[in-house]
């Protein structure tokens, strides 16, 4: 899930820049058409035709050349350890990324895939999912140990402190309460709202230890569904590498179960989620207590999070509104059975 501002607008670009930006490119051809195909909050994305073939363009919006480039040269290595991952292709003089009337693009190779969620999974493929994601946490340690520059890890070492979240809760009951029209969205909204109150109070003894950071690596950042790519039964790319970054690996693990085999009633798919888990588990060498530890600290960080709702209220974003209520629901679902979800992940038999 990304969780970032709303995206500046950006328009598609014209003939112009498309034949300035493939003219940097050997043997790219001269631009047939250019149609937006991802209208991220990152960047934005588009499938372009050329004489001489297909492509994936991507806007950066931020413009960070730095960030850019580690993505960049962490999917080339990536790239030559055999996993897939579809870098970007080099322009003549070597660079990966061009910058046009300020803008900051990076032509990839067009992918053929489609994406699956943990629905679509068999008990085989979730253990292959779960093994890729592994590979791919210690395949990054092994490229990215070098970086002269890494970043500063992209993680609250703190939990959440329910004393603010209280504060939001009661924000954004009032914000849903005086909408108008009111909709079943703004009801079930309240719902949620005062559900995840009353929990929280029940259970706010359970709030992480201060001070203990869980221990952290170079993980993917945004690893879900959207950003697989599909060819029959086998992942043929993982894309969108702009959340690289460091963070406690096992916590990665966790949440992209919780947004693959999430059903639509809230609920998680447990015997999916152990087979990716512990095929993740051998594919790293993460033990069982990193991840129940990883699975304490998610689940409270989902107790206290309204990303979704913050952009309906405060932003006037609709676009999260579909994955509220499975979202919702999960979070109290997760409370509930939280042994059975913990052993899931951690390898463990429930008693």
């Amino acid at each position: 899930m990304l969780r970032s501002s709303v995206a500046r607008t950006a328009a598609t670009p014209d003939g112009h820049v498309l034949g300035s930006l493939l003219r940097r490119y050997e043997g790219a051809g001269d631009p047939l058409s250019c149609e937006p195909v991802a209208e991220g909050l990152l960047n934005h994305g588009y499938f372009l035709a050329t004489t001489h073939g297909r492509y994936f363009l991507k806007h950066h919006l931020d413009g960070d050349l730095g960030a850019i480039t580690r993505q960049h040269r962490a999917t080339l290595r990536l790239a030559d350890l055999g996993l897939p991952v579809a870098p970007p292709v080099p322009a003549t003089d070597g660079r990966t990324v061009t910058v046009l009337e300020g803008r900051c693009y990076a032509l990839h190779p067009w992918v053929e895939g489609r994406h699956l969620g943990g629905a679509a999974l068999s008990p085989a493929q979730s253990r292959r999912l779960g093994a890729l994601l592994g590979l791919v946490h210690t395949a990054l340690e092994q490229v990215m140990g070098a970086d002269p520059h890494p970043p500063r890890p992209a993680y609250r070492a703190e939990a959440a402190d329910p004393a603010h979240t209280f504060e939001l809760i009661d924000e954004l009951l009032a914000l849903a309460r005086r909408t108008r029209p009111r909709t079943s969205f703004d009801e079930l909204a309240e719902h949620r709202l005062l559900e995840r109150r009353a929990l929280l109070k029940r259970l706010v003894h359970r709030r992480p230890a201060a001070g203990v950071a869980p221990a952290a690596g170079w993980v993917h950042g945004d690893f879900h569904p959207l950003n697989v790519l599909y060819r029959g039964s086998e992942p043929a790319a993982i894309v969108d590498w702009d959340r690289l970054g460091v963070q406690p690996r096992a916590e990665e693990a966790v949440r992209a179960a919780a947004i693959f085999f999430v059903r639509p009633c809230g609920t998680l798919d447990l015997a999916k989620v152990a087979a990716y888990a512990g095929a993740y588990r051998s594919a790293c060498g993460a033990g069982a207590d990193e991840l129940a530890a990883a699975v304490h600290r998610v689940w409270w960080e989902r107790l206290n999070d309204f990303w979704m709702l913050t952009w309906r209220y405060r932003l006037g974003d609709p676009r999260t509104d579909p994955q509220f209520p499975a979202a919702a629901a999960l979070a109290v679902w997760w409370t509930r059975e939280y042994a059975a979800v913990r052993d899931a992940f951690a390898g463990r038999c429930s008693t």
